[in-house]
């Protein structure tokens, strides 16, 4: 009997956090300004009918760990990946990388949660017949992601498609007419 395939969701929290605070709300974000990261496993888990396993990736400064964030991620079902190293390298997006990597000769799907470029090679390899996608802002994400799709690539808006946040937030989008209402404006 074979095991369940799984889908790994894979979060740079740092990206996610920095695209919310400076490009969307123009200040640090309050905790209930964040994303529900539980609902994002969850939406994986309806998403494609399987199980889904969250690795958070963030990086801690030496003897800093944010211990309340990380019980709270431990809770809603993630495995927390506190990450550090030199101050010029980008360790969070080192080790989604080297995970994404891994994954290659595994029999699993891939959710990116991240806006980040930086993972374009291994999201192109993970291409290979597995579901493969981003979650992020739709506006914010790098436009190399766009170019993915053609091979399969999935993408997922962390507010609309996933509705990850408790409250709208102040984003300037196109309003399908259907789901324009005045009422929001006035």
């Amino acid at each position: 009997m074979s095991a369940e395939r799984t889908t790994y969701v894979l979060v740079d929290g740092e990206n996610i956090d920095a695209t919310l605070g400076t490009s969307i709300l123009g200040r640090r974000p309050n905790p209930e300004e964040r994303p529900r990261w539980d609902r994002v496993l969850k939406f994986a888990e309806r998403q494609w009918g399987q199980p889904a396993k969250g690795l958070f990736f963030l990086a801690a400064k030496h003897d800093e760990l944010p211990m309340s964030f990380i019980q709270a991620l431990f809770a809603v079902g993630y495995r927390p990946i506190p990450l550090s190293g030199a101050s010029h390298e980008k360790v969070v997006d080192m080790a989604i990388q080297r995970t994404m990597e891994a994954l290659v000769p595994r029999d699993a799907d891939v959710m990116l949660v991240s806006h980040d470029g930086d993972y374009l090679p291994q999201l192109e390899e993970l291409l290979d017949g597995r579901r493969a996608a981003v979650v992020a802002f739709r506006e914010f994400r790098n436009s190399g992601f766009h170019d993915l799709t053609e091979d399969g690539l999935e993408f997922f808006d962390l507010e609309y498609d996933v509705e990850s946040f408790n409250s709208r937030l102040p984003r300037i989008r196109i309003i399908p007419i259907d789901e324009f209402n005045p009422l929001e404006f006035l």
